[in-house]
């Protein structure tokens, strides 16, 4: 049985999902359309439209890097004017393949430009569609399996989420430093910027050590669900047999060998964090962490990728003059990278300026709700 699903994805992250997913057999059915003078972008689409069977979702949750979670619709599209019309219509879903009878559920409702806009009542009605479908009611809980409802002009769609905890939560980083990415965030960044997994990465303000160890996992193909339970494994249609399956076939993919991956930050207390976090996700012993200033790297005779995410001033180092520290990198580049490719996510134009590199400027994110920019060039 096929499925219709949604890949939620954070604003600007949803191409780089899209090339992620086409890789593991799924294919978008969203996608901009592709013109002759390029590429006829829409507005950002927050997620991306698939069908999947229930190996496919088991593989998607365990082997997407950059969504956020994944969707089933239940009931798509269907109109709800009144609050006995929307309990009718939802009581006809087949909540029973994914919620046994006396469930805890959480349901999350939003509402926009419609004659039901009290969210609350709308979540109520739903629960009573659940309890005259399975014949017992399903009691609301904070961290249940999550019904996700939108009502928009009238027309609701509900979901069942297949993932649980954010997808960005793999399970190795118990400690942060300063503004941490996403673990989402961080493993689109090599992406974005093209690296391919065989160059070398160099990371020269790790904080935490996120990107690092996001690009070493992609560089191993080790699945970032691998350590984590998700939703659907309390479904009633749960395939314990698929999802080994599914499993062992990750493990056979994964490779032995990453090529240099390299991290420092002048912060001890980072680095340390860093190295934590490295052991945790089981690929410390393939990166080579360093507390140093940026002045102070040594990257390999061949080239590859700086991609880094230092300071911008908007919380780490907010009252000082960050004008010098990028010129500097600037400069480190020229001098000691030159040739290589490099990705700097920031959120300050002027400061990008800064470092004297021409950068396309193009790729548009957010880390922590702060509007951001990955800007990519050439060292020359």
């Amino acid at each position: 049985m096929d499925f219709y699903c949604y890949a939620v994805t954070a604003p600007g992250i949803w191409p780089f999902a899209a090339q992620e997913m086409k890789a593991l057999g799924a294919a978008p059915l969203n996608l901009p359309a592709v013109t002759g003078n390029g590429v006829d972008a829409p507005a950002d689409p927050g997620g991306l439209d698939f069908r999947a069977d229930l190996a496919s979702l088991y593989r998607l949750n365990l082997r997407l890097r950059t969504p956020g979670r994944i969707l089933v619709r239940l009931g798509n599209f269907f109109y709800a004017r009144t609050f006995e019309e929307l309990r009718q219509s939802a009581a006809r879903l087949a909540w029973e393949r994914f919620i046994q009878p006396g469930q805890p559920v959480e349901i999350r409702v939003t509402c926009h430009k419609s004659k039901l806009y009290h969210s609350g009542a709308v979540a109520e009605r739903i629960g009573q569609a659940i309890e005259a479908r399975l014949g017992q009611p399903s009691p609301e809980q904070k961290g249940a399996q999550r019904v996700m409802a939108r009502l928009v002009n009238d027309r609701l769609t509900i979901s069942i989420d297949s993932s649980g905890e954010n997808l960005h939560k793999r399970g190795y980083r118990l400690e942060t430093a300063k503004a941490p990415l996403r673990e989402t965030l961080a493993a689109a960044l090599p992406i974005a910027c093209g690296w391919d997994g065989n160059a070398p990465l160099l990371d020269p303000f790790c904080g935490s050590g996120t990107i690092a160890i996001e690009a070493t996992l992609l560089a191993l193909n080790i699945a970032p669900g691998l350590n984590r339970r998700f939703a659907f494994m309390d479904w009633p249609n749960f395939d314990e047999a698929a999802w080994q399956a599914v499993r062992a076939e990750a493990l056979a993919a994964q490779r032995n060998a990453a090529p240099p991956i390299l991290a420092s930050d002048r912060d001890e207390g980072a680095i340390r964090i860093a190295l934590a976090n490295a052991e945790r996700a089981g690929v410390a012993e393939h990166i080579r962490f360093a507390r140093q200033a940026v002045s102070a790297i040594e990257p390999p005779e061949e080239p590859g990728w700086v991609v880094t995410n230092p300071p911008y001033g908007a919380r780490v180092s907010a009252n000082k003059d960050l004008r010098n520290l990028y010129a500097q990198l600037g400069n480190v580049l020229r001098a000691q990278c030159p040739g290589w490719r490099v990705g700097i996510l920031s959120s300050d134009r002027a400061l990008l300026g800064q470092t004297g590199l021409t950068l396309d400027t193009g790729i548009r994110l957010v880390n922590g709700g702060l509007a951001v920019i990955l800007a990519r060039g050439r060292v020359e």
